[in-house]
């Protein structure tokens, strides 16, 4: 699916052009073509330095943020491939430790579209080949690579051996080409196992659980799962190799805790690289991911419309699996003050359920379209709130929305909803990701 990237450096954004043009194969999950593109390219997914692999419905981002911080805290320089990107393509990449810069993604991107004539390759597989060719050709000592969608059809699937796979929590979402069972979608996501590789896994409902496990299994892949080889209990994290306390998150919400956990369950699970557990503490405080329960600066050009005393908070929340995380977050986060939920969604996700418990939280709701994207349309969104008891408007965007909530009572603010409004969000209140 293209991301309608936008660059402001020309040289990116005429590959970027080209990329959105080359994706006749997007709609259809396969290894197939990112395999022959790889081999185009000298294989360089084979020359990776030892990769942390993590799939997921939700969370999966924040366990990479917790890996790359424990990694670096550790002394290592890492190398990072996620997605989506929120502002800027260059996000997706990250360079033992830096962004990729604008003049080598243009070079690199044109590099894979000049050998990507024929395969049909979709905007994600020449993305995903692009990152791995970077990583082959920069010096690091850690990959750490997140799943875009799926996982056993997923292009960064092609990763023959990593030195650990995690599998976040499991939900709903991209039901279009993941099936409408959470059973057969948790054995997609556990299709990221290898012959002798640990899998770290969070505990699972007893049907999800099984299915994890004998996907698993199926790839002779080691089966790490927590209630088993390891647990986590508020701050204590314990298995086989000892207990160690883990300080709160930098991440908010209590979903964080699993999160961190997790992270920390597949730095202690692998061998491939020493982390020790005075870094993974050090990983837990400082760790960052944009859009994710995040309080946006108070002083903004955008969050600067509203009463500073009170918090705007950004979070992409835009499954029901995510939506009920931020809707047990966002009273502790809030305080008791009243507070409104600034949404806007893409046209493909279950609205009804994102509201039906972000609704419970927040006493008002404004509606905003997603630019550039097919998005649910506001004042459907808006008699949706109303029919649930909650006074409703739209607005044209995030700012006139914040205007509208300026002139009543104070308030804070949740804006959620989408990762692609979360990055207009981001780039207007001059927070591009760093």
């Amino acid at each position: 699916m293209p991301d309608f990237a936008i660059s402001a450096d020309p040289a990116v954004q005429a590959q970027l052009d080209r990329l959105v043009t080359l994706s006749p194969g997007a709609d259809i999950l396969g290894l197939d073509r990112i395999t022959r593109l790889l081999a185009r390219l000298g294989d360089p997914h084979l020359r990776l330095p030892p990769v942390f692999h993590v799939a997921g419905t939700n969370g999966k981002g924040s366990t990479c943020a917790y890996l790359r911080a424990a990694l670096e805290a550790a002394g290592y320089r890492v190398h990072v491939y996620a997605s989506p990107h929120l502002v800027r393509f260059n996000e997706r990449i990250r360079l033992a430790g830096t962004l990729i810069d604008d003049a080598a993604l243009a070079s690199l991107l044109g590099e894979v579209l000049d050998v990507a004539e024929g395969i049909g390759a979709s905007f994600f597989e020449i993305t995903t080949a692009a990152a791995f060719l970077a990583f082959a050709r920069t010096p690091a000592d850690a990959c750490v690579i997140e799943v875009g969608l799926g996982g056993r059809l997923d292009a960064t699937n092609v990763l023959p051996a990593p030195a650990v796979c995690g599998i976040a929590a499991l939900g709903m979402d991209h039901e279009a080409f993941l099936g409408t069972s959470l059973v057969g979608i948790a054995g997609e996501k556990a299709g990221i196992a290898k012959p002798g590789v640990p899998v770290v896994t969070l505990a699972y409902s007893h049907d999800l659980a099984t299915r994890v496990a004998e996907t698993v299994a199926a790839a002779d892949g080691v089966l790490i799962a927590r209630g088993e080889a390891w647990g986590a209990d508020g701050e204590r994290y314990g298995d086989a190799h000892g207990s160690i306390d883990l300080p709160e998150p930098a991440l908010a919400g209590l979903h964080q805790r699993d999160n961190l956990a997790l992270a920390t369950a597949m730095l202690r699970h692998q061998s491939a690289i020493d982390v020790p557990d005075a870094a993974i503490v050090a990983g837990a405080r400082a760790a960052r991911w944009p859009a994710r329960m995040q309080r946006l600066a108070a002083q903004g050009p955008l969050t600067g419309r509203v009463d500073p005393r009170h918090g705007v908070w950004l979070d992409g929340a835009h499954n029901e699996s995510a939506a009920i995380e931020v809707a047990r977050a966002w009273p502790r986060i809030r305080r008791g003050e009243r507070s409104a939920l600034v949404l806007g969604m893409l046209a493909n996700k279950d609205a009804d359920a994102v509201l039906r418990h972000l609704g419970e939280v927040v006493d008002h709701v404004v509606a905003v379209p997603v630019p550039g994207h097919a998005h649910h349309a506001p004042a459907d969104l808006a008699r949706a709130a109303q029919a649930m008891g909650l006074s409703a408007d739209v607005a044209t965007d995030p700012a006139a929305a914040l205007d509208l909530l300026a002139r009543s009572e104070p308030e804070a603010v949740l804006i959620a909803g989408s990762l692609y409004l979360a990055g207009t969000v981001l780039a207007a209140n001059d927070e591009v990701p760093v």
